[in-house]
């Protein structure tokens, strides 16, 4: 029989089952207790969460030697892990990862004051045994993971713009990986926050709904640059916010906290965040979620995972070029129509549309730049070179994508109102349609 491997027990590691971590103090005296969680790191390190300076802590610092048993949640069989105490990491993607799914696992037992992980020790696995016993069947094979995963690469592969890449992906994503649920954000220039750009399977699209790096499973997967997967039902990094503050004394809505909603399940028990680097630059974060307890398995992660290696490569090739398409003319304003109010508020430079907020930042300050533009000389046509030079426009020197603020500020728009459109036209150039008369406001100057 064959040595076991470590990659094989991966189901073990999930949480599900706490395992039992055995220990001998510096007399000798044994000692075991059950420990809420063992990470897999590589083919030869596992890591065990440190919660309490106790016994265990104790023995584990006077002598480094340790057996930890881990359970399948699915067949019940046990395996026993001999270890050796290598080190304690207490910040960086291991021990966030790790802080992230032991906060799931807390919340699902309802034991949050109790969980709570001080660091993550990292041990090197010395030898595997599987415990004699006969154990329950396997699951039955689950959706091929690798036929998904060749369809959304042949996706990403095909597609010649930003449009037809976010779209692709995610299509791909829904069909080959059978996840209903699925999100695509982007980081702004500024690497503070992440801005969505589509989504599926949600009543609202979200599109232009922020998160802040370090908010919930997004923004740590974003912050520590590492996949973070929960498999339990988690108030810790679930993410939900109002659509809008109510309206100040003075009638007009305070525009610098107005924003989209991110969409969401309301009973998320599955999170999945996969962060998209390319050249160490983080261009996003791939996210799914689910109603389903532990939906989401490793295989699912590293499938995930390859696909965004995949993604974030193509994302970056394409953020500095316009897609190339034809549309119709420009339309001409309706006169006979009521003047659409469009507002300003700085310094965020959040647009409103009459009373309802449409977008802000960098695509907010666009569309402001445009429509001026269309007022003071009727101006429909438009480049991305020329943008890109523009001193009105808050766009950093490197990096500023722009195509993808672009693309936002269209999806917005058509969600949002038929007066206004961004229109492709050609490499590089695209078209501002305007419907209706308009009435520009701005409420900082």
């Amino acid at each position: 029989m064959s040595p076991l491997r470590l990659d094989a027990l991966r189901p073990c590691l999930e949480g599900m089952v706490p395992a039992q971590l055995a220990t001998c103090g510096a007399d000798g005296m044994p000692n075991v207790t059950a420990i809420s969680q063992v990470e897999y790191v590589d083919a030869e390190h596992v890591a065990l969460s440190y919660q309490f300076f106790n016994k265990t802590r104790r023995n584990i610092l006077g002598n480094p030697q340790a057996t930890v048993d881990v359970i399948d949640p699915v067949t019940t069989r046990q395996y026993q892990l001999a270890l050796l105490y290598v080190r304690t990491e207490y910040e960086g993607p291991l021990f966030e990862r790790m802080k992230a799914r032991l906060a799931g696992i807390a919340s699902f037992f309802q034991m949050q004051g109790v969980f709570r992980l001080l660091g993550a020790d990292v041990y090197r696995v010395l030898a595997i045994e599987a415990v004699p016993m006969e154990g329950l069947p396997a699951l039955p094979p689950r959706q091929d993971l690798l036929a998904g995963l060749r369809a959304a690469n042949a996706a990403i592969a095909q597609a010649t713009d930003l449009d037809s890449l976010i779209d692709g992906t995610l299509d791909a994503l829904v069909k080959g990986f059978g996840i209903p649920q699925v999100m695509l954000l982007l980081a702004d220039e500024f690497g503070r926050k992440l801005y969505t750009l589509a989504s599926r399977g949600y009543e609202t699209s979200g599109v232009g709904a922020e998160i802040g790096y370090g908010e919930g499973v997004i923004g740590v997967a974003a912050e520590q640059r590492v996949p973070i997967r929960i498999g339990f039902k988690s108030t810790e990094y679930s993410y939900g916010r109002a659509i809008r503050e109510q309206a100040e004394q003075s009638g007009l809505l305070d525009a610098a906290r107005a924003e989209v909603v991110l969409p969401g399940l309301p009973d998320s028990y599955s999170q999945l965040a996969v962060p998209l680097v390319a050249a160490g630059e983080l261009m996003g974060v791939l996210y799914v979620e689910s109603p389903q307890f532990l939906r989401f398995w490793h295989e699912d992660e590293d499938a995930l995972a390859s696909l965004g290696s995949s993604l974030a490569l193509s994302l970056r090739m394409l953020q500095h070029t316009a897609a190339q398409a034809l549309t119709s003319p420009a339309a001409t304003p309706d006169s006979g129509v009521e003047p659409l109010l469009v507002r300003r508020f700085g310094p965020n430079d959040s647009i409103f549309l009459g009373e309802e907020y449409l977008i802000k930042g960098v695509a907010g300050a666009i569309l402001w730049a445009l429509l001026n533009d269309y007022r003071s000389a009727g101006r429909t046509d438009f480049s991305n070179r020329e943008l890109r030079l523009d001193s009105r426009l808050p766009l950093p020197d490197l990096c500023d994508n722009l195509e993808a603020r672009l693309i936002l500020l269209r999806r917005r728009l058509d969600e949002r109102t038929q007066a206004l459109a961004i229109e492709k036209t050609a490499r590089g150039q695209f078209r501002l349609a305007v419907r209706v008369p308009l009435r520009l406001q701005d409420m900082s100057a």
